[in-house]
């Protein structure tokens, strides 16, 4: 059962503790997400006493429980987040910022979120989608491919955006919505974009991954080069994803079939002011 898990969840805790001494550094993406999330949350006129900050590089939200994936945040308390040690309905709110794109088993973990929410209680998140680095995927496949005929796994699979709020349905949420932001980030160098994403923590983590053959690397680099824009910078696409759902509570309407939610995750917080 443990080799069907996508991800290596010790290589996992390591490289977020690795990176935590000099995330701050990198830590524009996060922050990016934290922000909105809080943004997001402050569009709900109603306060939120209890409140768990669920795993990502660092904490988003002031005063919150902390979950955390290693002991690099001395206030936070160490756990994955598809097995949250906490009783049932324990929280009003529940935001999570870049923590749940390389979860082993995110249906569970969707669904131990919405355990631990009281009725009416609020989730929102926002985690790297599955459009993401797609220069990058394109530069090392098509290397590959050339070089050894054949192509490994080098970057981990994302949740597609047109999933997000089936997955939230079928762990019980109610109004479960999506939305999708994407950033461009540009770099001189494809080391330059791997350089920041190891200061992330966000290397591949993939239990089947392929080593990257030093040959593969360098003629990677070259279509990255050749992907450039005139002032010598290439484009990486980030796509986001912006959750939210209610735990069912009185008043409610009942969850959508999964897929069919069509609301836009403003209209579905300001539903329930």
């Amino acid at each position: 059962m443990t080799d069907a898990l996508p991800f290596d969840a010790a290589l996992r805790r390591h490289r977020h503790a690795r990176a935590a001494p000099g995330f701050g550094a990198v830590a524009f993406l996060h922050d990016l997400m934290a922000e909105e999330l809080r943004e997001r949350v402050g569009l709900v006129a109603r306060p939120f006493a209890d409140v768990l900050d669920l795993g990502g590089p660092r904490r988003c939200w002031p005063g919150a429980t902390r979950v955390a994936l290693s002991a690099s945040e001395p206030d936070a308390i160490v756990a994955d987040e598809d097995a949250l040690p906490f009783a049932d309905a324990r929280f009003d709110l529940v935001v999570s910022a870049g923590a749940l794109t390389t979860v082993n088993d995110l249906p569970a973990a969707l669904a131990g979120i919405r355990r631990v929410l009281r009725p009416d209680g609020l989730f929102v998140a926002a985690f790297v989608g599955g459009m993401s680095l797609v220069e990058l995927r394109a530069c090392l496949l098509e290397a590959e491919a050339d070089i050894t005929g054949g192509a490994g796994s080098h970057t981990a699979p994302m949740v597609e955006a047109s999933a997000a709020a089936g997955l939230l349905s079928r762990a019980g949420f109610a109004m479960p919505v999506a939305d999708v932001e994407r950033v461009t980030l540009r770099y001189a160098s494809l080391f330059g974009l791997f350089d920041d994403l190891t200061a992330m923590g966000a290397r591949s983590v993939l239990r089947q991954r392929r080593p990257l053959r030093r040959d593969v690397l360098m003629a990677a680099a070259q279509r990255f080069a050749a992907m450039a824009d005139p002032d010598g910078k290439t484009g990486v696409t980030v796509e986001i994803l912006h959750v939210a759902g209610w735990a069912p509570g009185p008043g409610q309407p009942s969850p959508k079939a999964p897929g069919s939610a069509t609301t836009s995750l403003a209209t579905a917080l300001k539903s329930r002011v």
